[in-house]
């Protein structure tokens, strides 16, 4: 049987965006028959349209497009009859009608605030289990499933740290993401700089960036710290480091960890949600208190001096990338949801 999956997606760039992509790619490969509904003008646009047909609109609620797009999709749906429509976050569960013969769902990746754009869904899809866990808290009644993340299917190549003026000598510690309050970007620059001669490299935008250049300054270390801005796969950025880190103070999941694991890269995270669910600290990687600066310059000089050890937790950490995260476990178990009643009968 070939199954029909309708996506609503309003996301704009970022590490959620890229594993919209990686999943629907990987829903192709699998068979899975598929078509969306986007913001016009992603940088991802190309890769989306060459899986299934592509509705685009920005979906505000004051444009009079909006309303088009319902009627839209209520004729979508109708005539094409998915098995599933799977909104990604909160926004585009505001989408979805009373369908009755298709499963309804919409995926998490963060914590909802409230339940109210979620009355027309029948099951909620979390990426940690605290994500049903907090749905459950908040009122939610309905089924919840935890299908989490598996990295993209590309082969790290290092860039070549010439490119970024970087010595081929130095320890490097590298990270990636939103460049924004909740990534801690700013303890990290911090931690680096208390140790001499390390450099960073940022891949990243956001509104931070010109604080986060300025601290850099502060700090004494601008000429050890490169921002590279948005780049389309940070994993061949961190394939180029010695060390990663992940010092976000909120992170439901840590794309971008998993992206480190499958580049071999030995990391540090500190004890935000996701990784606390999934990393071991001391086989994995080293795991530190949020915002702890001097822990975080610890974990850091002991990847750097124990190249033993460093090495242990990146073999660690790639095994439990396949135990927790294979592209198969994980399309398996959205398969399930998608065949199942109105999510109810998925294990």
């Amino acid at each position: 049987m070939t199954v029909r999956v309708l996506h609503f997606h309003f996301g704009r760039e970022g590490g959620a965006e890229r594993f919209f992509v990686n999943l629907a790619q990987a829903f192709a490969r699998d068979g899975i028959d598929q078509r969306f509904v986007i913001r016009p003008n992603r940088t991802w646009d190309a890769e989306i349209a060459a899986l299934g047909p592509v509705i685009r609109n920005n979906f505000t609620r004051i444009s009079p497009m909006t309303a088009v797009l319902h009627l839209q999709v209520e004729l979508l749906v109708r005539q094409w009859k998915p098995h599933a429509v799977m909104a990604w976050m909160p926004r585009a569960a505001r989408l979805m009608h009373r369908w009755p013969d298709t499963v309804k769902l919409a995926r998490l990746g963060d914590f909802p605030a409230h339940l109210r754009h979620f009355g027309n869904c029948d099951l909620l899809v979390g990426n940690i289990p605290a994500i049903g866990d907090h749905c459950a808290r908040i009122g939610w009644t309905r089924p919840t499933r935890t299908i989490s993340n598996f990295p993209r299917r590309i082969t790290p190549v290092p860039v070549a740290r010439a490119t970024l003026q970087t010595p081929d000598s130095a320890f490097l510690v590298a990270t990636a993401g939103r460049l924004q309050p909740r990534k801690g970007f700013d303890t990290l620059i911090r931690s680096v700089a208390a140790i001499p001669g390390a450099w960073l490299w940022i891949a990243g935008e956001g509104p931070e960036r010109a604080m986060l250049e300025a601290l850099a300054r502060d700090l004494g270390m601008a000429d050890r710290i490169r921002f590279t801005g948005w780049v389309a796969e940070p994993i061949h950025y961190l394939a180029a480091a010695d060390a990663f880190v992940m010092p976000s103070r909120h992170e439901p999941l840590g794309n971008v960890l998993l992206e480190a694991w499958h580049a071999g890269v030995p990391s540090v995270s500190t004890r935000s949600e996701g990784p606390s669910w999934y990393m071991r600290d001391g086989v994995d990687g080293l795991m530190v208190d949020i915002d702890d600066v001097p822990a975080l310059s610890t974990a850091l000089e002991r990847l750097r001096d124990d190249r033993a050890a460093a090495a242990t937790f990146a073999a660690n950490a790639r095994d439990r990338l396949e135990q927790l995260f294979s592209e198969k476990a994980i399309v398996s178990a959205y398969r399930e949801v998608f065949t199942s009643r109105r999510g109810e009968d998925a294990p």
